[in-house]
């Protein structure tokens, strides 16, 4: 399908040298970044999470960013039609089409070049997070801590989807919002529960808020029920944002990208700055779940120490308990940062160290020369371990990793022999769980352990 349409929502007018820019098809131009997002956000609903699948199978789809007097239109050729009811795009989606805009345009003119952000800098990223954050309007001051970030697998079993419905909506029930990755599966539960928990409260302001980035949007696209869309430039920015909006994190079971992401928070969390600073984290799911929160325990402590266990709850079966337990913790993390004078809307106190705010490109070289070895500080080695499963991830459904492992092969990871056994028996039991594709479909794995 066709079309012409205006942008939904507060994007502003754009200047000639922007909208030049996002024409541009030249290594420089953001004319690709722009086609590949806003094909992943009209492609929302798809039933794969193949991202050069997805990007064959519309080959001939274009957008182009036409400059009028009252503003700018946007001009789709070949778009998918169910983007589209009776020839009109869904709001939601032209929202969201908005969103990544706005994101794209802003990261590239006011973030990557421009002199103020030291991006090379923890401080500098930190800050660049954000100026992000706050141009989308996600920074609330008025508002008090009610955001309950929600981790899990796109690629779960419907069991698994209906739990993360019920804890959402008893989160919901006691007045909290809801932060996700945006895409389907563990993404969408706790919104979907959420939202007519919020209906049943008379909650009219209710929060769902989606982080992505341009790597995962396509395999992750926005579900129908988020209202407030963030495109991060990159997987570091996307983490980062995540913890320092939320106030609680639940994670609820998943593949590697759950992992990566289990990782990169343990890894913060066990920085002596942040010892202090009260973080709810509770790993949950339906009572069938036991047994994969023991192995993600299991692998926890036997990397990261016995210690790990004091950063994080478990809790199965019992959604009432989750969320009763996340909304003491939260009234918790209010009070501490009262006490403190610190803003409720971003978490400025937390300390990342730089080997979790440094962008990995996950190339055959770099997954090679990963230090997966315990003779080294437990934080630096939840950095790595975070680097390596970020690697899978993008073996598994983004474009340029898809794309490196067919002309090059699987990615090779070495380790210590004991610490590659643990970690060989975390990934053979995601694929046998269908953790690693959507609807169960047949899994070639990106890596090989050695």
């Amino acid at each position: 399908m066709s079309s012409i349409i205006s942008p939904e929502g507060s994007l502003e007018v754009l200047s000639q040298h922007e909208v030049n820019r996002l024409k541009s098809t030249s290594k420089s131009g953001l004319h690709d970044l722009l086609r590949r997002c806003a094909l992943a956000v009209l492609n929302c609903g798809s039933p794969t999470d193949d991202s050069v699948a997805i990007m064959e199978a519309y080959k001939d789809f274009d957008i182009e960013v036409l400059q009028q007097d009252r503003g700018i239109r946007l001009k789709l050729t070949n778009a998918p039609a169910e983007a589209f009811v009776d020839g009109r795009m869904i709001r939601g989606i032209r929202e969201h089409l908005s969103s990544v805009l706005r994101d794209i345009v802003y990261v590239y003119n006011e973030i990557q070049h421009h002199k103020r952000f030291d991006l090379t800098t923890g401080e500098g990223t930190t800050n660049a997070v954000f100026h992000i954050l706050r141009k989308a309007g996600t920074l609330k001051p008025g508002l008090e801590p009610s955001l309950v970030v929600c981790w899990g697998g796109h690629s779960i079993s419907r069991e698994e989807y209906e739990y993360t419905k019920d804890v959402g909506y008893h989160l919901g029930l006691r007045e909290l919002d809801i932060c996700t990755g945006c895409g389907p599966g563990a993404m969408k539960g706790p919104m979907k529960g959420a939202n007519v928990a919020h209906a049943k409260q008379r909650r009219k302001d209710g929060r769902y808020l989606g982080i992505s980035e341009p790597g995962i949007i396509a395999a992750e696209a926005p579900n129908p029920i988020v209202n407030e869309l963030v495109v991060m430039p990159d997987i570091e920015k996307r983490l980062e944002a995540f913890v320092r909006l939320g106030h609680g994190i639940i994670v609820f079971p998943g593949g590697v990208g759950t992992a990566e992401e289990i990782l990169y928070l343990l890894g913060i969390l066990l920085h002596p700055s942040n010892h202090d600073i009260p973080f709810p984290l509770v790993f949950t799911g339906p009572a069938d779940s036991a047994a994969y929160f023991q192995k993600i325990d299991e692998f926890l402590v036997y990397t990261l120490g016995e210690d790990i266990r004091r950063y994080y709850t478990i809790i199965t079966g019992d959604p009432v308990a989750v969320a009763r337990k996340m909304r003491q913790e939260i009234d918790e993390v209010a009070n501490f940062r009262r006490t403190h004078q610190d803003a409720f809307y971003y978490n400025w106190r937390l300390t990342i160290a730089r080997d979790f705010q440094a962008p990995f490109e996950p190339t055959h070289e770099a997954m090679r020369g990963l230090a997966l070895h315990r003779q080294q500080p437990t934080h630096e080695l939840a950095a790595n371990l975070r680097r390596a499963f970020s690697g899978i991830v993008a073996g598994n459904v983004k474009e340029p990793g898809i794309r490196a492992i067919a002309a090059h092969g699987p990615f090779e990871l070495t380790a210590e022999p004991a610490l590659m056994q643990r970690l060989d028996e975390l990934l053979t039991s995601f694929v046998a769980q269908g953790r690693m594709k959507l609807d169960g479909q047949a899994y070639t794995p990106c890596y090989v352990l050695k």
